[in-house]
């Protein structure tokens, strides 16, 4: 299947119906919209059937609607602005219950990461943050969260972990100065695609580095850059970017990383909490 849907609606218009013409011509002109409607918001937007849009998408080679729906919305995942981002969740979102609408969804990225995820690829990740020599980290804008969440915990279990602060395009590298053989870099970036991740991995690379990319699919600058991509579905909710099914995955590894040094874990952990209960760094439970 053709990566632009635009382009193989092009190519095979002269074969359709009025109906059908109809829609094509819409989807050409409003495709960030359309990517977002269901069948029949479609049809009735266009003054179709709901049948023919079903119809429309099998004559494009879909097993369905849904198929073509989420065929837009790969095309258009990293095209969109903010603005356009809130013109096309009203027909994504519904105004009377959002909370069900976001929550409903974040499942939705959750269980397909889960069904897509390669479990081969997972237990490579693991066993490069076990064995580098030192891990940088590196996220730009809202993945930062994603970075500072795994460094955290990451520097519980083991040393060496930097995460490299995106403040100036050139301390990013400085941060990165002795970068070499036998360490790692794990990179973050999710739609919409920042311009830098790409080529701080890329320098991480140059200098000897293995570089993991946590991402959200193939069409990511990581893909075909990284040494291997971990991938968690993140779309577009209005203007915000759902990082549920990522930080998912980054919870993952990093109780995956515990339990392979479950008597080094017990260990730091003993000494935590006597740190913590002689700083008072929790409340007490005890009256």
């Amino acid at each position: 299947m053709d990566k632009d849907i635009l382009t193989l609606i092009s190519r095979e218009n002269s074969g359709f119906s009025k109906g059908q013409r109809l829609i094509a011509k819409y989807i050409m002109e409003n495709y960030d919209k359309a990517a977002f409607m269901t069948a029949g918001r479609l049809g009735k937007t266009v003054g179709v059937s709901e049948s023919t849009v079903v119809r429309f998408a099998a004559e494009l080679g879909f097993d369905g609607y849904p198929g073509m729906r989420k065929a837009l919305q790969e095309m258009i995942r990293s095209r969109l602005t903010s603005v356009q981002r809130i013109e096309a969740s009203r027909d994504m979102l519904d105004d009377g219950n959002i909370l069900k609408s976001v929550l409903s969804d974040d499942i939705e990225k959750l269980q397909a990461t889960l069904e897509e995820i390669d479990r081969h690829s997972f237990e490579q990740v693991v066993d490069s943050i076990i064995a580098a020599r030192e891990i940088y980290i590196f996220a730009s804008r809202t993945s930062r969260s994603l970075a500072d969440f795994l460094s955290y915990y990451l520097s519980l279990l083991r040393a060496g972990v930097h995460v490299i602060d995106d403040n100036s395009a050139s301390g990013v590298y400085e941060q990165m100065l002795r970068i070499g053989e036998g360490d790692l870099f794990i990179g973050f970036t999710f739609p919409r695609y920042s311009s830098h991740p790409g080529k701080v991995m890329s320098f991480a690379k140059s200098h000897g580095a293995y570089a993991v990319g946590l991402t959200d699919g193939e069409n990511s600058p990581f893909f075909g850059l990284a040494d291997i991509c971990l991938y968690a579905k993140s779309e577009m909710v209005s203007f915000v970017d759902s990082l549920v099914a990522p930080m998912s995955l980054v919870n993952a590894l990093i109780i995956a990383v515990g339990a392979r040094s479950r008597g080094a874990l017990s260990e730091t952990f003993n000494k935590l909490e006597q740190v913590w209960r002689e700083y008072k760094v929790f409340e007490s439970s005890d009256d």
